[in-house]
């Protein structure tokens, strides 16, 4: 597929070659080409290698049901991905969940997700005892923190590492690896305290006790909240329709702005010019740019640097990636019963299959108006180390999420419908070291004028980081380009 609109800005604009059309890409050429609301900035092509765009923000159906089939929401206190659907017209669509209160399926029993905590790490002991989820002895450990000396945790550690230290494994095993697990489908053994989660970094660096430090920390942010508004902003945000319409949105807005967008149209090769770039591009074809966004995958970044930053190709050729299942299933409403909240986490100690399962349409209104007879659930398969169940076919991994959530909630009804999305190589890992990785990856690159990086890989692995990271990228091109560099400087 070839789908270009007419250029439309001034040809004395640059010319700004954007690579990979997912949501990071889809924001660089929206912010280039002024899009969003912000001045043009460049001529834009935006080159995709699939046969669509929005990468991992993506809709279906099942059962005649919309439905998101990747990412289903959006952190919302940190702005970039809501400015980002305003300004493409999405502002009335954006909609909080109905309900966050969700569960953890461990010990046995579903058990509520314990109130005043930060990343699993609690502030509040009476809270995370009311909940159950841990042991008497885990709950005995966990108060422990409050006496023991300092850890010392440096510039960097791992997430369990620290926690375990602090709490105790049970912390670690029944609500850190859970939450960790849900954002980076990896461990919590090696993500990065630095990267994943830099407020309990900080806490660890100035406080002596965890809990007391999370305390304060959370403490001071309801006051911040309750001072800016009687009303303060949900953490999460989702989108009528699906999370998916966003970059359908954002391309239809580019469009409008005068990008050329090109799917099916992989890049074998960049190579510096006096002028800037060229693309090497099937069939032959040769496509000159004065800059690049590259808004790839880490290892395809790598492939396309090796070249002209052969230190940050390696650095980039070593991060890892998990891979996930989801199982989307439409159920008639009347066979689930009452479900409550918004679903539930599997701690990986529990030994079950499945790692969690969201109840669609308790936590999404736009859900349950446009369906109100059916009740779209959805549970998530793999993580990091344990991708092979992803080889399983449909009926299998649709039978193993049944199992659970009969289990679990008590299901025993079979879906009418169902849908099972792959992501193989679907989120970065941030182990131990990757902020430093990252910097000397931008130092290098750096010396490349009129060439930058975005994406996942690098400063956040959602939507907004994501989202605000095209933008520094689109910021650093655009600071090279207005300062006549060129590539034989």
């Amino acid at each position: 597929m070839n789908s270009t609109t007419p250029a439309a800005e001034a040809p004395s604009l640059p010319h700004v070659l954007v690579v990979g059309g997912g949501i990071a890409g889809l924001a660089a050429a929206a912010r280039l080409a002024g899009a969003d609301g912000s001045a043009a900035r460049a001529r834009v092509t935006l080159l995709e290698a699939g046969p669509t765009l929005g990468g991992k923000l993506r809709t279906g159906e099942v059962g005649g049901v919309a439905v998101d089939l990747g990412a289903e929401s959006m952190l919302a206190r940190r702005p970039e991905a809501v400015t980002l659907a305003r300004a493409v017209g999405l502002a009335d669509a954006l909609e909080p969940p109905t309900t966050a209160k969700a569960a953890i399926w461990t010990r046995g029993a579903l058990r509520p997700m314990p109130t005043g905590h930060l990343m699993g790490v609690p502030g509040d002991l009476d809270a995370l005892a009311a909940s159950g989820v841990l042991s008497p002895e885990g709950l005995a450990r966990a108060a422990e923190d409050e006496t023991l000396p300092r850890t010392e945790v440096g510039q960097d550690i791992a997430v369990g590492e620290y926690v375990a230290a602090r709490l105790g494994r049970e912390v670690v095993d029944r609500l850190v690896e859970p939450l960790l697990g849900g954002v980076y489908a990896g461990n919590a053994d090696r993500i990065s305290l630095s990267a994943a989660v830099p407020q309990l970094l900080a806490i660890a660096q100035r406080d002596r006790s965890a809990i007391e430090g999370v305390r304060a920390a959370l403490s001071a942010a309801a006051k911040a909240a309750s001072s800016k508004s009687a009303n303060p902003a949900p953490v999460f945000m989702g989108i009528d329709g699906g999370i998916g319409r966003l970059p359908v949105a954002v391309a239809e807005a580019c469009g409008k702005a005068g990008v050329t967008v090109r799917t099916d149209t992989p890049v074998g090769s960049l190579r510096r010019t006096a002028d800037g770039w060229t693309a090497s591009l099937p069939g032959g074809e040769a496509l000159a740019a004065d800059a690049v966004v590259l808004a790839v995958p880490a290892n395809v970044a790598a492939r396309l640097l090796a070249p002209h930053a052969p230190r940050a190709a390696a650095e980039l050729g070593e991060v890892e990636y998990a891979g996930m299942a989801l199982v989307t299933l439409a159920f008639r409403r009347s066979d689930v019963g009452a479900l409550q909240g918004s679903g539930f986490l599997v701690p990986p100690v529990d030994g079950r299959s499945i790692k969690a399962s969201t109840f669609s349409s308790n936590k999404w209104g736009w859900l349950d108006r446009s369906a109100p007879d059916t009740f779209v659930l959805r549970t998530s398969l793999g993580r990091h180390g344990e991708e092979a169940v992803l080889d399983h076919d449909d009926a299998d991994l649709i039978e193993r999420s049944l199992i659970d959530l009969r289990a679990a909630a008590g299901i025993t009804a079979r879906p009418y419908a169902h849908t099972v999305t792959r992501w193989r190589g679907g989120l970065p890992q941030y182990p131990v070291g990757h902020p430093e990785r990252v910097a000397r990856i931008e130092a290098e690159v750096a010396a490349l004028p009129g060439l930058a990086l975005c994406g996942a890989a690098y400063h956040g692995v959602g939507i907004p980081a994501c989202i605000g990271s095209a933008w520094r990228a689109v910021d650093l091109v655009t600071e090279a380009l207005r300062a006549g560099e060129t590539m034989s400087a």
